[in-house]
């Protein structure tokens, strides 16, 4: 019988390495038993259940898989955007198609100090040797390929389509820091904003952050790009009015409500411009520009490329 597109078989035996005949099975009940307030990063993204296997040998350590079943393929891939670090590995299974390639890493593998994490359709894995070897590196790598088999390979996230690889000739995506996400922890974690939730994010709404740099007399100059799509656009303009609040208190004169429009906002703070454009149900942001040219560039590259995504999605 064939293999469901989310159903993993894991060998019994794989080098000096034995697993048990059946997993721990981990749910939201009891998550933050299994890994105290980490599971917190789990319930923050399409969290359905974990399966963890412990394979062991005589003299060896152990060699820890972890199975997170995800909701969605883009959740799963939510979850390793987290960290490109580490050495990309590829398996013998379809590619990432190549329309995404040209947007975060095209790795759906990574490899660094035993630890292997995967993303394979609506699967994000954890293979983790508590002590690399070369035979413990040949087994995680084995327990990776047994974990792809049989698995279709989607895109990555359509949101991610908002990202342009370059703005005008200067600004250029660093598309090893993008992450994909949808809570304000997951959001601080990759760029700071608040220890609340200003932006009245939730499991409802999609987000993707990612910086843009460019060479400058004195090094690199960075900026933040931030993009939020919600429900409907009344979930947007409510965001948008308690992120001015919060993040804009000094500037209440500048924000009115009743005639909010699409027209981008610039606001002259201490660590540089920062601009924002309400877009139907979305506010794209961008941080600590140099200068109120940069943030004017910047948002209005993304609004081409967010016209762009609505013409693909209704053709």
């Amino acid at each position: 019988m064939e293999l469901e597109a989310n159903e993993i078989n894991l060998p019994k035996t794989i080098g000096a390495w034995t697993r048990p005949d059946s997993a721990q099975i981990i749910d939201s009940t009891n998550i933050f038993k299994y890994m105290n307030g980490a599971g917190e990063l789990y319930l923050s993204y399409g969290f359905n259940h974990l399966e963890v296997y412990e394979y062991t040998a005589d003299n060896q350590k152990i060699i820890l898989v972890e199975l997170y079943y995800m909701k969605t393929s883009d959740d799963a891939f939510g979850l390793l955007s987290l960290d490109w670090g580490g050495e990309p590995v590829t398996f013998n299974h379809s590619p990432v198609s190549k329309a995404s390639y040209a947007i975060a890493p095209p790795d759906s593998a990574l490899y660094g100090k035993g630890l292997l994490r995967i993303w394979s359709d609506n699967i994000y894995a954890r293979v983790m040797a508590e002590h690399e070897t070369p035979d413990s590196r040949e087994a995680v790598l084995s327990l990776g390929r047994a974990i792809v088999a049989n698995h279709k390979n989607p895109p990555q996230p359509r949101l991610l389509n908002i990202l342009p690889q370059t703005i005008g000739s200067h600004w250029e995506l660093r598309n090893d820091r993008i992450g994909y996400f949808h809570s304000y922890l997951v959001l601080n974690s990759l760029y700071y904003l608040s220890h609340q939730n200003i932006l009245n994010l939730d499991l409802s709404a999609e987000a993707v952050t990612a910086p843009y740099e460019k060479a400058n007399i004195g090094g690199l100059k960075r900026v933040q790009f931030l993009f939020v799509k919600y429900s409907d656009f009344t979930q947007a303009r409510q965001a948008l009015k308690k992120f001015h609040k919060a993040y804009l208190p000094e500037r209440k004169r500048d924000f009115v409500e009743g005639s909010m429009t699409e027209s981008p906002y610039f606001f002259k703070i201490e660590d540089g411009w920062l601009g924002y454009r309400l877009h139907g149900p979305s506010i794209a942001f961008v941080f600590e520009c140099p200068d109120q040219k940069s943030a004017q560039n910047i948002l209005k590259q993304i609004q081409i490329n967010l016209i762009k995504m609505e013409d693909n999605h209704a053709g």
